[in-house]
């Protein structure tokens, strides 16, 4: 449909011309639920019936109200690599979480912004004091925060460089720190075990190398593991526990990668609001 003119433009005249094809729309593409586009928008208001799919509702269900009235204590693990992409994940989740574990390439702003020394890893120089104001506010709140406190390094960016683990105060000047290191992982483990709810966005390390891969796939056995609703939001997040071969055991897997996003940062996605049963 994008390669239509009018799809993106939400445009009327397109939009009139695919409710012309039917009575009934349902939406169930999440997905695409976060633009405001003629096949999830404009069609709404020239079709006779509209309503949500069962998996749009059942996204809704996971991503908007267990998140919003969780069973607790509730555990968010957040990844990826930059903290920019995530700020309003991070500001919505703090006011509702009890325990925030920080992993992947953003851990390193968080640890500059503590004083480390952090060698040639990816940091946000802009996000630094963002993210001394996220943790002051989640330990000000009572909320459990977690960061590395051991990661893997190479020398460069380069597969097969040389590797190592060190403890995050140690990394050295040059290096790249590209996974989270076993103590990380035990602790990590050890503070999701308790959870009774518990929402995963973004992977522990650059996980599409082998060697940068144990500490994304250590979480996904530890959160299958945990005896608690299990949330997967995120493309790449879902694509680890599909490696790691535990999908089955996880309560829900999101099938959103931006709409996911939005939805955790408390927006409202254009999609859904344009559904009858959801402007009452």
């Amino acid at each position: 449909l994008r390669f239509h003119t009018g799809e993106e433009k939400n445009d009327d005249g397109f939009a009139k011309a695919l409710a012309s094809l039917g009575d009934v729309f349902i939406n169930d593409a999440f997905g695409a639920a976060h633009r405001a586009h003629a096949s999830t928008v404009g069609i709404t208001k020239y079709i006779k019936d509209a309503a949500a799919g069962a998996l749009l509702k059942k996204e809704i269900e996971y991503l908007e109200g267990a998140v919003a009235n969780p069973v607790r204590p509730f555990a968010a693990i957040l990844g990826g690599a930059k903290v920019s992409g995530k700020i309003g994940v991070i500001e919505n989740l703090g006011k509702k979480v009890d325990k925030v574990i920080i992993g992947g390439g953003m851990a390193f702003t968080f640890l500059k912004a503590k004083g480390m020394e952090i060698g040639n890893s990816l940091c946000e120089m802009d996000m630094l004091d963002f993210a001394r104001g996220i943790e002051d506010h989640a330990l000000s709140r009572g909320v459990k925060f977690y960061l590395p406190v051991d990661c893997v390094v190479a020398a460069s960016r380069e597969v097969g460089a040389e590797t190592k683990i060190v403890p995050v105060q140690e990394i050295p000047k040059g290096w790249y720190a590209l996974d989270i290191g076993p103590a990380s992982v035990k602790l990590f483990n050890e503070a999701v075990q308790n959870a009774k709810t518990i929402l995963w966005n973004g992977p522990m390390g650059v996980f599409e190398i082998d060697a940068y891969a144990r500490g994304t796939l250590a979480m996904a056995h530890a959160i299958a593991d945990a005896y608690a609703l299990t949330i997967v939001g995120g493309g790449e997040t879902a694509l680890a526990v599909h490696r790691a071969g535990v999908s089955e055991n996880m309560s829900f897997i999101s099938t959103g990668g931006g709409a996911a996003l939005e939805l955790l940062e408390g927006k409202t996605l254009p999609g859904l609001a344009a559904l009858p049963d959801r402007q009452n």
